[in-house]
């Protein structure tokens, strides 16, 4: 899997579960999060794939959902070109 934060790569055996409290070496960010979640999807009912779950305030914070699966997506270059296009923005329009 990859940290949605830094794009670190976690190690994972087959069929290893993310413990509720593991997190990133990296980084430090917690690891069992939505955005490390392949059912994440900020366009689907409550931005999860999986239609049981429970609404989750912070999708950047550690959680206890039972339909966790890591995912390879990682997020750390795309947090990274977003901010800096935000920053591009900001001084466009500045005065």
């Amino acid at each position: 899997m990859r940290c949605f934060a830094c794009n670190a790569v976690i190690e994972l055996a087959v069929g290893e579960r993310v413990g509720f409290r593991e997190d990133c070496e990296g980084c430090g960010a917690d690891l069992h999060v939505c955005r490390n979640c392949t059912l994440h999807d900020p366009g689907a009912h409550n931005e999860c794939r999986e239609p049981n779950t429970e609404r989750v305030g912070d999708r950047e914070r550690a959680n206890h959902c039972e339909y966790f699966t890591p995912s390879d997506r990682g997020g750390g270059e795309t947090a990274k070109a977003a901010a800096e296009a935000k920053s591009r923005l900001e001084d466009l329009f500045k005065k």
